[in-house]
């Protein structure tokens, strides 16, 4: 799923899991930390591996081991972004942007 760069990603999450396969963890960053969110997941059976914001008043525990995994796919997207196309999205259109990252990331595993 493809959104402009100024939404936020709260008003995506629950079309995002709608769309995925069923899954026992989601992994995600401090950015969705919000109770709607973890209702969203759990009501999918699923448990939570989210840090809580600094602002929260009770911080909520996760396993940090797990959450560790989701180095690798910061590291990915940060050689993705290594491609000024992808970085700036110079495509206008979706199919057009989706396939300069299956590009990207075939030639960049193919390098590595």
């Amino acid at each position: 799923m493809l959104t402009p760069g100024n939404i936020n990603d709260m008003l995506m999450a629950e079309a995002l899991f709608a769309a995925a396969r069923p899954f026992r963890r989601l992994v995600a960053d401090r950015g969705y930390d919000t109770n709607r969110v973890r209702e969203l997941i759990a009501a999918r059976g699923a448990v939570a591996v989210i840090p809580s914001t600094a602002t929260r008043r009770s911080q909520i525990p996760y396993d940090k081991a797990i959450y560790r995994s989701r180095n690798l796919i910061e590291r990915m997207w940060g050689r993705l972004k290594d491609w000024r196309r992808l970085a700036t999205r110079y495509d206008k259109l979706a199919d057009n942007f989706l396939s300069t990252a299956a590009l990207a990331a075939a030639v960049t595993y193919w390098i590595n």
